[in-house]
Formats: structure tokens, C-alpha cells, sequence
């Protein structure tokens, strides 16, 4: 098994290579300074070039030209023998949020939603078999894993990932099931694919999912599905309670109804800027 980070396909120069595009359309060393950017994550903040080498599978020397040029690009901040990426990196992620529009108008609805219910909310989209956070309020600290902008979490064990894989039909989202490292992080974690497959249809059949405790925890969210003109979940919000504050009953009673309020009118405004783009 692959013990790299990166579960890539490879060619014969070692950079992740997509197997649906010719080899004269594939820009090698794009794919390359890709991998090296994604090298970096909160347990390899600071990395020296034979780091970066090793965890990319790169050789020492394609790596350092990798880094020196993300250095000379801004991308990269250098340190003696460490490198480790600069605030310019952010500009990549927040031209894709720009370009999705949906997180500008969903803030002031998920700041209004956190503000009523006194709990975190969040919003993300569906990239591969994860979850992507693309808008978020934070209220107290209540996972342990510090969560912001950007922040990935497996879409099978999420409410969130289970709404938005309730927005395709059964066969992909098992397509993505079976695809996922269906790990246990709790004793109540379903990873059993015909299962959560039913899990999905339920929060298809509701329009809004509970998770209880699957992901960490002491932790329940409950997700509704945000859509586009045509009907499509385009994204998700949430909100986060801790158990022992929080009873399933408030979350019947409170928290869905006044999440699925804020749903309905970030779609509803989402609908609205595309008619006017028309």
C-alpha cells in the first residue's frame, strides 16, 4: 500500500495523472507544484525539501525547483532549510469561492440562523468524498478538530456530506461510498455502505439529516440541502449542538425548523442572482 499522503495515479515522471486526458493535454509540472502545495497541512506546517520530497514521492530535485519557484511566485515563504506556504495561497481558494458566489450570499442567513439558535453554523460543498467548508460561524469551540474555511471532512460520516450525497442519485453516491476510507470515529459511525446508502435516502426523503454522535463525540448536526433554479443541491448548511446542552427535542423543534428557514432563502436568493445573470 501507498504510505504517501497523496493516493495518487502516477505516470513514470511521479505526478499525479488523470486517466480520462491525453498525455499531450497533461501539464506535468502544474500537477507537480499542485501535489507540493498540498504537501503542507496543519501536522507539516514547516517542511524541508527532502520533506517535501519524500511525502509528494518527487525527487529532490524537481522538489526544489518546485519550491523555489512557489517561492518566487509568493506562494511559499522560505527559512533557512524551511519552506512553508504564505497567506497568498489563500488567493487560490477565495478566487474558486468567488467564482462560486454562494458563501457571499449565505453569511448574513448563516450568521442570522447561528445568532437565533445560539449554535455554529456552516455551509460546504461536495468535492470527491469529502465535504469542503466554504462559509462558516463559529460560536464556542465544540470539536475538537479547529474547523474554518477550507476544512475537509469525509461527506459519508457528515451531516452535511450525507445531504449533499443525497442530492445524487444511488448509484453515484455509492459510487463515492465505496471510494471513501470509511474509518470509525465513534462506536456509532455507520460505515457499512448498504446502510448508509439508506441513511441518504433519508435525508433525500426529509430534506434535512441529523447525524448523532458519528463523528465525534458528545456532537449531533443537522444539515439541510441548499438548491439551485433547477432543483439541484448545490451545497449545504448545518448547525452543530453539543449533547448534553442541546435535547433532540430542541433540535426537533427549534433548531430545524429555523435551519431549514435559512435554506430556503440562501436558495431562494441563490435563484434570485442567477435570474438576474441571465
Amino acid at each position: 500500500m501507498d504510505s504517501r499522503p497523496f493516493p495518487v495515479q502516477e505516470n513514470s515522471l511521479g505526478a499525479a495523472k488523470p486517466t480520462d486526458l491525453k498525455e499531450a493535454d497533461f501539464v506535468q509540472s502544474l500537477a507537480r507544484g499542485l501535489v507540493a502545495i498540498r504537501s503542507f497541512d496543519e501536522n507539516h506546517r514547516r517542511q524541508t525539501l527532502s520533506d517535501v520530497a519524500r511525502r509528494t514521492g518527487l525527487t529532490r530535485a524537481t522538489a526544489r525547483r518546485l519550491l523555489l519557484t512557489l517561492h518566487d511566485l509568493g506562494y511559499v515563504q522560505k527559512d533557512g532549510r524551511e519552506f512553508s506556504l504564505s497567506p497568498a495561497v489563500l488567493s487560490l481558494g477565495y478566487a474558486y469561492l468567488a467564482s462560486l458566489g454562494a458563501p457571499g450570499i449565505a453569511q448574513p442567513y448563516l450568521e442570522a440562523l447561528s445568532a437565533g439558535v445560539h449554535e455554529s453554523s456552516s455551509m460546504s460543498v461536495l468535492d470527491g468524498t469529502d465535504i469542503v467548508y466554504v462559509a462558516r460561524v463559529p460560536t464556542k469551540r465544540i470539536f475538537s478538530i479547529a474547523l474554518g474555511i477550507g476544512s475537509r471532512l469525509p461527506a459519508f460520516a457528515t451531516s452535511m456530506g450525507r445531504v449533499l450525497l443525497a442530492g445524487l442519485d444511488d448509484d453515484e453516491a455509492m459510487s463515492l461510498i465505496m471510494a471513501s476510507n470509511r474509518q470509525r470515529f465513534t462506536d456509532h459511525t455507520i460505515t457499512e455502505p448498504k446502510k448508509l446508502l439508506q441513511e441518504i435516502g433519508l435525508a433525500r426523503e426529509q430534506g434535512w439529516y441529523l447525524l448523532d454522535e458519528e463523528l465525534e463525540l458528545g456532537l449531533r448536526s443537522v444539515a439541510a440541502p441548499i438548491l439551485d433554479a433547477s432543483g439541484a443541491v448545490v451545497a449545504s448548511v448545518n448547525v452543530s449542538t453539543p449533547k448534553p446542552r442541546v435535547s433532540l427535542n430542541d433540535i426537533e423543534n427549534e433548531i430545524i425548523p429555523s435551519l431549514l428557514d435559512a435554506s430556503n432563502k440562501i436558495s431562494m436568493a441563490l435563484r434570485a442572482v442567477d435570474r438576474t445573470e441571465l
